[in-house]
C-alpha cells in the first residue's frame, strides 16, 4: 500500500473506534475532543498499519509528518504558529499551551476528526436570544445633504457590553459576534476595521479569556474584511 492508502485505512479504523470527549466548555456548554481522547487510539492504529507521525515546530509553522515506516514515503500537514496570553503564566507556559493546541489541531486535520459542536452551540444560542445583553452604537447612514461622519470620532465603533457575561455566556458571545458583524459591514476601508478593533480591544480580550475558539473565529471575520479592502 502507498502512504496515502495507509493513512486512509487508518482514518477509517479510527472512525470505527468509540472515542469519548473529555473536554468541556462550561461557558458555551459543549464538549470537545482533547488530545488524550484520540491520540492513544491513533498511535495504536498507526503502529499496526506501519505509519509513524512526527510533530515539529519552528518560529513560523507547526508540522505533522506522517511516515510510511516500510517504504519511507510521507505526507506533511502544516499549521501557522500562534501565541497565547494565559493569565498568571510565564512565557514558557504560554508556549506549552500553544504547542498543545497545535498538536491537537494537526492530528485532527490529518485524521479528519470532525468537531462541529462549538459552532452549533454558539450560533444556536444567538437564534433564541430574547433579551440582548449587548447594544451596539452604530452611526446611521448620513443623509445625502450631510457629510459622512469622520472615522475615529469619539463614540463611534463602540460596542457597549457588561464587564462580564451576564446569564448565558453563549448568548453574550453570540450577541457580541452579531454586533461585530454589523459594524464590519459598515466599514469602507481598512482603517475603519482597525478602529473597531482598537475601540473594543478590552471587550475582545474578555471574549478571548471566555472562549478562545470563539474568539479566533470572530477575529477571522476581521481578517476577511481587512483583506477585502487590500484587494480593492
Amino acid at each position: 500500500m502507498t502512504v496515502y492508502k495507509k493513512l486512509q485505512e487508518a482514518r477509517i479504523l479510527l472512525q470505527n473506534t468509540k472515542l469519548n470527549k473529555s473536554g468541556k466548555n462550561k461557558f458555551a456548554g459543549y464538549e470537545y475532543f482533547e488530545l488524550s481522547d484520540f491520540l492513544p487510539a491513533i498511535q495504536k492504529i498507526c503502529n499496526d498499519i506501519g505509519l509513524c507521525g512526527v510533530v515539529s515546530f519552528n518560529h513560523e509553522m507547526a508540522f505533522l509528518q506522517i511516515n510510511d515506516v516500510e517504504d519511507g514515503t510521507s505526507i506533511m500537514f502544516t499549521s501557522p504558529m500562534s501565541s497565547a496570553a494565559l493569565k498568571g503564566c510565564h512565557d514558557v507556559q504560554n508556549l506549552g499551551a500553544v504547542i498543545s493546541y497545535l498538536r491537537r489541531y494537526l492530528w485532527v486535520n490529518a485524521f479528519e476528526i470532525v468537531e462541529h459542536d462549538a459552532l452549533d452551540a454558539t450560533t444556536g444560542a444567538v437564534e433564541v436570544a430574547k433579551k440582548p445583553a449587548v447594544t451596539t452604537q452604530v452611526t446611521p447612514e448620513p443623509k445625502k445633504a450631510e457629510p459622512k461622519p469622520i472615522v475615529g470620532q469619539k463614540g463611534e465603533w463602540q460596542i457597549t457590553a457588561p464587564a462580564k457575561p451576564d446569564g448565558n455566556p453563549a448568548e453574550w458571545l453570540g450577541l457580541i459576534k452579531t454586533s461585530c458583524h454589523m459594524l464590519l459591514d459598515l466599514c469602507s476601508n481598512e482603517e475603519d476595521v482597525m478602529h473597531i478593533f482598537k475601540k473594543n480591544k478590552v471587550l475582545f480580550d474578555l471574549v478571548k479569556t471566555t472562549d478562545a475558539i470563539f474568539f479566533k473565529e470572530m477575529m477571522g471575520k476581521f481578517t476577511e474584511t481587512k483583506n477585502k479592502f487590500n484587494k480593492e
